[in-house]
């Protein structure tokens, strides 16, 4: 059984700043905070608030771009000082000096949110169009004064978002900052052995079944225990989010979230539908798996992630670093040299371990410069992981010569590079793979795309149903879980023969953005699409593809898209995209009865 690798490397933050207590960060932080409270203050000289529509002159436009330059300035310096504390606190949640700032920094940067608001309310004052066409800075950032126009609509007042951002610190911010507490101290015993949920659930991908399933009984167990702290704080985020999207004027809160992703509900209906109709292909799939696994009817969740075919045995990180730069050399150069600087200096934080937060992200922390965050298990799932969190790194640098208010990526697209490049070592490993290794290898890429198909479907579900029951009160732990199973069974049907019903308190994505979910799936289909465009004429696409990438805060998905010939509120294209995930399907269950 695995455990803890201290081999595995930690990211390198000193060349952020040398640690929390040197002078270099307290000058940061001290000039962070001066920045903030003198930006208020030209928002105020500037007359930057609610007031009657009119025409714009030359001083509006005068205080737009110097408001518009102030602004990011301080959005620059506030990504480096989030950047570093966060870095701290996700890999120790024993740094109580870390926590505590990183409290205080957020409450710093509340008003942020606010002049935010009022920025948007004054925009549409004056007309986003007018001010597009008196002043270059404001064409440099017409998307974004377009989409602030649009938003004043659902804005409140001054002083009541002002209160909402005060408010929000001790809020749904902190109750998921206690999410993150709770989960990167949990732990369960396995076999005799006390260990960090992050090792814990990575014991799912071991090859010894006992190994497996006493790691996911072990898990359910911790969750149990942590259930009702964490049951508090999802209550309150969701309750909190109904109050406001119901004050801001919204009507449901999916179409708050479909408008901060630039994405209609026309074009989320369309690849719902296609995904849907894929899930009885995907059960067929867990029914394979589970016979090759020596059981009956569906799937164990125990057995999601289980290894079958052969690969080799577990993969050593080197083996890891070494696929994943080989994969991004045969795209391209660029996209090798990053993986390269990643790796020389020292961005990657691989090792799960005691205090660790779970999951995988990769974080811009300044310019073209990311740090990215893993839990890496020795298994060729996780290697795929560094490949996405190394492809949202690539996106990082094509934006690092963009404006914080122009690189403002809304979550549908935040996905579109990561996803590519598992889609590149999903098409490279599976080109040179024959017999159990063929096998082993279109498992791997089909668990990722069951994930991503599959139970992202079944945690909008219960999203869904969770803001819906919580405008009526409180939700239980039990209830929780009962929505939970219920969602996954709908989803994985007869697939699976167990279910999670503490997902709900896996995941921090409900803790954080409301339905982060959805933009998984568009971004593996949308990737796909795009790989198909790749195949067909590799240099233009490449060309073309950075473009899109850097542009991505510039236009709306539906425009991006089309630059590459894809209407994504037509049924027809996500189907095209799920049509590769179908064969591979269809490969598996054929190559899994020749086995048996």
């Amino acid at each position: 059984m695995r455990g803890v690798d201290a081999t595995l490397p930690r990211w390198d933050v000193s060349t952020v700043f040398p640690s929390l207590t040197s002078r270099e960060f307290a000058a940061a932080h001290e000039a962070l905070g001066a920045s903030v409270l003198r930006l208020r203050a030209l928002y105020d000289e500037r007359g930057i608030t609610t007031g009657p529509e009119r025409r714009p002159g030359d001083r509006d436009l005068a205080a737009l771009e110097e408001v518009i330059a102030e602004t990011n300035a301080v959005l620059d310096a506030a990504r480096l000082v989030n950047a570093y504390l966060n870095a701290l606190v996700t890999t120790d949640a024993t740094d109580d000096d870390a926590a505590r700032l990183r409290s205080h920094v957020l409450a710093e940067q509340a008003p942020l949110d606010a002049l935010a608001a009022r920025l948007e309310q004054w925009v549409a004052s004056l007309g986003a169009e007018k001010l597009i066409a008196g002043s270059p800075v404001a064409a440099d950032h017409a998307y974004p004064l377009r989409r602030a126009a649009s938003s004043a609509a659902h804005r409140l007042s001054d002083t009541e978002e002002d209160l909402l951002a005060e408010l929000s610190v001790t809020g749904s911010k902190a109750w998921a900052r206690l999410h993150g507490a709770i989960t990167a101290r949990l732990q369960a015993t396995v076999d005799g052995r006390r260990l960090p949920m992050t090792v814990v659930r990575g014991l799912a991908t071991e090859p010894d079944v006992t190994t497996r399933r006493q790691a996911y009984e072990a898990e359910l167990g911790a969750w149990e225990e942590a259930a009702v702290p964490l049951a508090a704080a999802l209550n309150a985020i969701k309750g909190e989010a109904n109050t406001v999207n119901r004050r801001r004027g919204w009507s449901d809160p999916l179409d708050a979230a479909l408008w901060a992703n630039g994405v209609e509900r026309e074009a989320l209906d369309a690849m719902q539908e296609a995904a849907r109709a894929t899930f009885p292909d995907f059960r067929r799939y867990l029914r394979a798996k589970a016979a090759l696994l020596g059981h009956d009817g569906g799937l164990p969740w125990y057995d999601l992630l289980a290894p079958v075919g052969d690969v080799g045995g577990p993969v050593a990180w080197e083996q890891a670093t070494a696929t994943v730069s080989d994969v991004f050399e045969g795209y391209s150069p660029a996209l090798a040299g990053l993986a390269h600087r990643a790796l020389d200096e020292q961005w990657i934080d691989a090792a799960p371990r005691e205090g660790k937060e779970g999951g995988a992200y990769c974080m811009p922390v300044r310019a073209d410069e990311s740090r990215v965050f893993l839990n890496f298990n020795g298994s060729w799932d996780s290697a795929n992981t560094l490949a996405h969190e190394l492809g949202h790194a690539y996106h990082n640098t094509t934006l690092a010569l963009r404006t914080p208010m122009q690189r403002r990526t809304p979550m549908a697209l935040a996905e579109t590079a990561s996803i590519f490049c598992e889609t590149l070592m999903a098409a490279s490993t599976l080109e040179r793979a024959t017999g159990a290794e063929r096998l082993a290898r279109l498992d791997i890429d089909l668990v990722g795309s069951c994930q991503v198909v599959v139970d992202i479907d079944s945690r909008f579900r219960f999203e869904q149903q969770v803001f819906e029951q919580r405008r009526s009160g409180t939700i239980g732990v039990p209830d929780l879980c009962r929505l939970m199973t219920e969602a996954q069974q709908a989803t994985y049907g007869d697939g699976l023969s167990s279910l999670h019903p503490y997902m709900w308190a896996v995941k921090p994505h409900y803790y954080s953005s409301a339905f982060y979910n959805w933009p998984y799936t568009f971004g593996l289909l949308f990737g796909l699409g795009l790989f198909a465009r790749y195949r067909a004429d590799p240099a233009s696409f490449r060309d073309g593809y950075d473009d899109l990438l850097s542009s991505t805060g510039l236009a709306s998905a539906a425009e991006l898209a089309s630059r590459f010939g894809i209407d994504i509120a037509a049924t027809e294209f996500w189907a095209s995209s799920l049509d590769v995930v179908r064969a591979r399907i269809d490969e598996f269950v054929a190559l899994a009865a020749a086995t048996a």
